[in-house]
């Protein structure tokens, strides 16, 4: 039995609170004991929805319930670093969520606490989690272009971050994790529209390999878009994150070997897909790590990959801005 906590029970927060809970409920050996959040109005709601005790420090937490093993951590990215090391100086694995830190630096020091400390610490890349993603994996070959669109109508969340770091991340971290090549170029743009931050963005991404990845990302579109298709050699893969649904098309009669021919055949077929929340997937994993000690499926070495790639996104924005007149 693993007991457990939330530390940040904002509108995310919320949610690892509410998949402890269910995976309780549904027989899952873990113990939610506690959440915490300097808004001890907030967390008393979220405590008394689902059945734990609000605390409004990690201290006053690990005070009452010293034998907490395990965390989400939930915060604004700039508290990570504080938070992170205070949990895995007291013994507590980490879930922390994405983007790692606000600088490489920080994400620097966040790896180095938690293998000092010897502690389990998952960096939140969601996506990696989704059904459809786990699905293709067996698929990829030698991946050489790939077109990818995030969009998302505008709320208030997550602005203390740019669209980058809030939704395009997710999509940086599961390319880089197809592909595995370093970077070699980067060019992009974004616009700030309805916030401080840049709202809206574009990205062209080529790699060592060759291949070229270009990623939309956007959180005032009025609608919501979350597809990743790619091309290989005799294939083209599409993927719905939101539907949990893949879709194969492969060239040739059997799909390998030999030049197509005029009109070559296209097979398609869908891969099996068991669905699954992805948030309940990343939770249930975090934990198999917090139990057997092995490394988690996104060590933190991801999350900070994934962070350097969106902070030089964010940086050729503001070179492209410049161009623009648009700086400041």
């Amino acid at each position: 039995m693993i007991s457990a906590a939330v530390v940040g029970v904002g509108a995310f927060g919320r949610n690892h609170v509410r998949v402890y809970h269910e995976l309780a409920q549904q027989g899952e050996a873990v113990r939610l004991v506690g959440v915490v959040d300097t808004d001890l109005e907030r967390a008393d709601k979220i405590a008394r929805e689902f059945n734990c005790r609000p605390f409004g420090s990690i201290d006053q937490l690990i005070s009452t319930h010293s034998e907490v093993q395990a965390a989400s951590l939930a915060v604004p990215t700039v508290d990570h670093l504080p938070v992170a090391r205070t949990l895995l100086e007291a013994g507590i694995d980490i879930l922390i969520e994405k983007p790692l830190a606000t600088s490489l630096a920080e994400a620097d020091e966040l790896i180095k606490a938690a293998e000092g400390c010897g502690r389990i610490a998952q960096a939140g890349h969601l996506e990696r989690f989704n059904p459809a993603v786990r699905a293709i994996i067996p698929l990829l070959t030698s991946p050489m272009f790939f077109e990818v669109h995030r969009l998302s109508v505008f709320t208030p969340r997550s602005l203390d971050v740019d669209v980058v770091l809030d939704l395009m991340i997710h999509d940086l971290d599961a390319v880089l994790s197809f592909v595995n090549s370093p970077v070699k170029e980067v060019r992009a743009a974004g616009l700030p529209i309805l916030s401080a931050k840049v709202d809206i963005a574009n990205a062209r991404v080529e790699f060592e390999s060759g291949c070229i990845a270009n990623f939309t990302a956007s959180r005032v579109s009025t609608e919501r878009v979350r597809k990743l298709r790619f091309f290989q050699p005799r294939q083209y893969i599409s993927i719905d994150y939101g539907r949990q649904d893949v879709l194969v098309f492969t060239v040739g009669a059997d799909g390998s070997g030999g030049k197509p021919s005029v009109n070559p055949e296209i097979k398609v077929f869908k891969p099996p897909v068991s669905p699954e929340e992805p948030l309940r997937a990343e939770i249930r994993a975090f934990l198999n790590s917090v139990r057997s000690r092995q490394k988690p499926m996104v060590p933190l070495g991801d999350g900070r990959r994934a962070l350097a790639l969106a902070l030089d996104v964010l940086t050729q924005i503001e070179t492209h801005r410049g161009k623009l007149n648009l700086v400041g």
